[in-house]
């Protein structure tokens, strides 16, 4: 069957439960009073009166339906899953941009995307106006979305903000009293370091996740609405640029860790200065390793 969106497939089960409790040779209601009493349009009920017709269930002209036989469990649709969340939503969207497969300035096709992505057209319309902040896509004249692209220009402008926000949560970090969450939240993140670096040689893919958690902590001392936005979307840029680039993996994943390291310690020491000259040159690293994995994916130096 070509129709398999969720509201096809619950009020096809629904009809068959309604019919079911019918006698064969029983006239049905009009599509009109179906439509109504499902709560779905008149387009929906005359897919699944068609089915119905074609399957046997159901015979007779659009007018004068009838029930040619009882519903049989065989007949049910299993219904597919809810639509995603929005991080799940996030993830997906951004993973189908940092492929590189669409070129920028491609008109996006919402209906379409939002099959794809397994969401409702109306959470992928409110996603991309949220995700215009980013620079990522951007609103057309006419109407609808235009993909703007990861570019290499994009990825110097996006690192040397992450630098920013980094930077100034690392300035409020270091004031944090010994009873704030964060500190046990970093010690936890050191020890996984630790357990990671004992087994490098076979699990350096696992620096990703990790990667990801220790930044998502630093910046969470950051109460701030507007910034918590970009760093979902640094985050996830950063994340998926680990699964690029291959070459040396587990060496640069080691030498990141040991980054890491000289940013913890002279935060648990509480030398500010020291943990932003760490920082900086971590994040000045990861910017390098950003920019190689492009230009091996075929993407032109930025400007």
């Amino acid at each position: 069957m070509a129709r398999t969106d969720t509201i096809f497939r619950q009020c096809w089960n629904a009809l068959l439960d309604r019919l079911a409790a019918m006698p064969p040779g029983a006239s049905l209601p009009s599509e009109v009073q179906l439509a109504t009493a499902h709560g779905v349009s008149r387009s929906v009920i005359r897919a699944a009166m068609a089915r119905l017709v074609a399957d046997g269930v159901v015979t007779g002209p659009a007018r004068a339906r009838i029930l040619a036989r009882a519903p049989d469990p065989r007949d049910r649709l299993p219904l597919r899953a809810e639509y995603v969340g929005h991080e799940v939503l996030e993830a997906r969207f951004l993973d189908w941009v940092l492929r590189f497969d669409v070129p920028a300035g491609t008109a996006l096709n919402v209906a379409q995307l939002a099959r794809q992505f397994q969401v409702s057209p109306h959470a992928l319309q409110a996603f991309l106006a949220s995700l215009g902040q980013s620079g990522l896509v951007e609103r057309r004249a006419q109407g609808g979305w235009r993909l703007l692209g990861f570019t290499p220009a994009y990825a110097v402008e996006l690192s040397d903000f992450r630098a920013v926000l980094e930077l100034d949560a690392i300035r409020r970090l270091v004031t944090l009293p010994d009873s704030d969450p964060v500190w046990a939240r970093l010690h936890a993140l050191r020890a996984e370091h630790q357990a990671l670096l004992a087994r490098i040689e076979t699990d350096f893919h696992d620096f990703s996740g990790l990667d990801e958690r220790f930044h998502a902590a630093v910046n969470s001392v950051v109460a701030n609405r507007f910034v918590a936005q970009f760093q979902k979307v640094i985050s996830l840029i950063f994340h998926y640029h680990y699964q690029w680039d291959k070459t040396l993996e587990r060496h640069r994943n080691e030498a990141a860790i040991a980054e890491h390291f000289r940013i913890l310690d002279a935060l648990f020491a509480r030398d500010g200065e020291t943990a932003q000259q760490a920082a900086r040159a971590h994040l000045t690293t990861a910017k390098q390793t950003l920019l190689s994995a492009m230009r091996d994916h075929g993407q032109s130096d930025a400007e």
